[in-house]
């Protein structure tokens, strides 16, 4: 099974105080017992980093790029999924759905997976099936 890795569940791993952090440990365990092949996509550990450098520091940072992505599989986003992606974020024209997210769509129905483990309602809203 494959199941696509978004920021949300991402940041509550690395967060303790994140309100998911207990269920998002809780299922990375399982997929990794389970020996569930985890994928992102290169946008996202952009957007991952990012928010964790700014809000949990360099350390926080450091630990996630040395420690947790050797745990996914990278989808890389090319021109033509960046374009796919581009184009239903600017018809959907909602500020709460972002760039990333149109492009772990695009990526995720390119590679037939449909399992999420995201905390983020959009996939849901994409029926995509999310974990926890």
């Amino acid at each position: 099974m494959k199941v696509f890795v978004d920021t949300s569940a991402l940041y509550a791993l690395l967060d303790a105080d994140d309100r998911n952090h207990s269920s998002a440990n809780a299922t990375l365990n399982s997929c990794l017992e389970q020996d569930t092949l985890l994928v992102c996509s290169n946008y996202v550990l952009v957007e991952t980093i990012a928010l964790i450098q700014r809000r949990l520091g360099m350390v926080a940072a450091r630990r996630f790029c040395l420690e947790m992505m050797p745990l996914f599989r990278l989808y890389w986003v090319d021109e033509e999924v960046h374009s796919a992606a581009l184009g239903t974020l600017l018809v959907v024209g909602s500020r709460d759905l972002s760039l990333v997210d149109c492009t772990s769509f695009e990526l995720m129905r390119r590679a037939g997976v449909d399992t999420a483990f995201a905390f983020d309602r959009h996939f849901q809203e994409q029926t995509f099936e999310c974990l926890p």
